[in-house]
């Protein structure tokens, strides 16, 4: 308990803390988490293959699915936010996987005002990123693998809406094999970022420029003991030219007779908990049916649903 208190508790707080220095950055609809089952465990899941969306954690996870998986996800978050996420991965014999899938964010119902403050109509933005996945194991039990991003990110205007484009790249290593924990190494967001040209809508003040989003650097891994399955990872936080942060994210996962699950976790500076079904819907215990809820302070709180299936 000692050693908890030393140690454990204020890495939390500092993985809280240098988390709030960079959420302000650009993509951070793309470092929040999609599925339920991850983000109920804290999105630590660098080393884990998740259930239908493997290759947003970790690009070389897609190496290790071993059948066509696909997955369909929604966030209802405060302040009339959402996303959603679709996925579709499988293997491609002998030792390859593949994979493509969609992440969209937005808010709705923006306050739209004249320069007078008068109400002119009610706005929505949006932010999209289109993600292929290839990954190839070198051997049975070391893959490695890439995601391509195509980057959108529209902003309302009164008159007229900016948009935003771009193309990224996550890079991700992992070892994986028999009952051994697994270890992972990603590099999330290299060279991502929105070009921008704002000519049209502040005319001669307007510019093109380019606005990059942070490079996390992430390690984590994997433990199982008895009923319950742990994972973790930490990250470090650059913007090219220096450090932002660090960042830990930690959760564990509780079994019932194979088919029943319970989480926790922390991760993002989010404390999150939640439940998960596997069933039988055209083969045995091919579906998961899953749900987080996540504590967003001072915003309020999040419902995501996550439902996946093999085929």
């Amino acid at each position: 308990m000692k050693t908890i208190k030393k140690y454990i508790i204020p890495m939390l707080f500092a993985g809280a803390l240098s988390a709030a220095d960079f959420a302000g950055y650009s993509g951070s609809f793309l470092r929040m988490g999609v599925t339920a089952r991850a983000i109920a465990m804290g999105s630590a899941f660098t080393a884990e293959l998740d259930h239908g969306f493997s290759a947003y954690y970790n690009p070389a996870a897609t190496a290790f699915v071993e059948s066509r998986r696909a997955n369909f996800a929604h966030q209802s978050l405060p302040l009339n936010r959402r996303i959603i996420a679709a996925s579709v991965s499988m293997n491609l014999p002998p030792t390859a996987g593949v994979g493509i899938s969609w992440v969209s964010a937005g808010a709705d119902e923006i306050d739209g005002r004249s320069t007078s403050g008068k109400h002119t109509q009610y706005l929505s933005t949006s932010e999209d990123a289109l993600m292929f996945t290839f990954s190839q194991k070198l051997r049975s039990w070391f893959a490695m693998g890439i995601n391509v991003k195509i980057l959108y990110h529209q902003l309302p205007m009164n008159s007229d809406n900016l948009t935003g484009s771009g193309i990224g790249f996550d890079m991700g290593v992992m070892i994986r094999g028999g009952n051994m924990p697994s270890l992972a190494f990603m590099v999330q967001d290299l060279n991502s970022s929105y070009n921008w040209n704002t000519t049209s809508v502040f005319e001669e003040q307007g510019k093109s420029y380019k606005e990059l989003f942070p490079t996390i650097y992430r390690i984590g891994s994997t433990y199982t003991l008895g009923s319950f399955f742990f994972v973790g990872d930490l990250g470090l936080i650059t913007d090219q030219d220096s450090v932002l942060g660090y960042s830990m994210r930690i959760g564990t996962e509780y079994t019932y007779k194979d088919r029943y699950f319970l989480r926790v976790g922390y991760g993002n500076s989010r404390a999150s908990v939640g439940a998960g079904l596997n069933w039988t819907f055209a083969q045995k215990n091919d579906a998961y049916l899953d749900y987080a809820f996540v504590i967003e302070y001072p915003a309020g709180s999040a419902h995501i649903f996550t439902y996946a299936f093999h085929f």
